[in-house]
């Protein structure tokens, strides 16, 4: 069920008789048409393993179930409901899977299609310690949300997102305060471009850069400021 764009910060999806989807609870925004909305306790399609996952990764972002029960028709070929999400006036971005695995960290999904299968990766897997530092740099867990198959996902950034295509030959250096999400065969590690003697008494800033290389798309939002 592909997620229609209403404006910048807000996002509808079509939902039909026995689908579903999962978003953050309290993203709600408007719906028309029979749905139900219920606390997801199983982390999404990835079921209880998922939500181990999200716990040991201290993903604490509560999902919520969004269908229409079986049985209903619409009227005149309609679909069943419409749903409206939108969440703290952040910048939606709405990414479409066609079998590729999409990285993102919990807090930043705004909804997903049901279709997708969730699960949870250890960054640390990806560039070694670099990957773990990473998560102490960003302020980020060492684990990330992966979601897997085929639809659509909406996530949230500051300022608007753009994609950036990720090739062999040209890898690309991202802010890893200003990363929002990546999709591919992509493979990352955190570099420094000062010496450690020139960033002593220094925050963070343009001194760390996530390095992604590989062939894929890695999504960057225009600002610093984390959700």
């Amino acid at each position: 069920m592909p997620f229609t764009v209403l404006n910048s910060r807000m996002v509808e999806a079509r939902i039909g008789p026995g689908q579903r989807l999962f978003s953050q609870r309290g993203a709600m925004l408007a719906y028309r048409g029979e749905v139900s909305f219920t606390p997801n306790i199983q982390g999404g399609q990835g079921g209880v393993g998922s939500m181990i996952g999200r716990r040991i990764a201290g993903e604490a972002t509560p999902l919520m179930t969004v269908e229409v029960p079986q049985g209903l028709n619409g009227q005149g070929g309609a679909p069943i409901a419409t749903v409206m999400f939108g969440h703290g006036g952040h910048h939606v971005h709405v990414v479409d899977l066609t079998g590729e695995t999409l990285y993102v960290e919990a807090d930043r999904l705004l909804a997903f299609d049901g279709t997708l299968q969730q699960g949870t990766m250890f960054m640390g897997s990806q560039g070694g310690v670099m990957g773990m530092v990473r998560g102490q740099v960003t302020g980020q867990g060492l684990f990330t949300t992966t979601l897997k198959g085929v639809g659509s996902a909406a996530v949230m950034a500051h300022g608007g997102v753009i994609e950036l295509p990720i090739t062999p030959q040209r890898p690309v250096h991202v802010d890893p305060q200003a990363y929002v999400a990546h999709r591919g065969d992509i493979r990352n590690k955190l570099s420094t471009a000062l010496g450690w003697r020139d960033m002593v008494g220094r925050g963070s800033g343009e001194a760390f850069q996530l390095e992604l290389s590989g062939q894929g798309t890695v999504y960057v939002q225009a600002s610093e400021e984390k959700l």
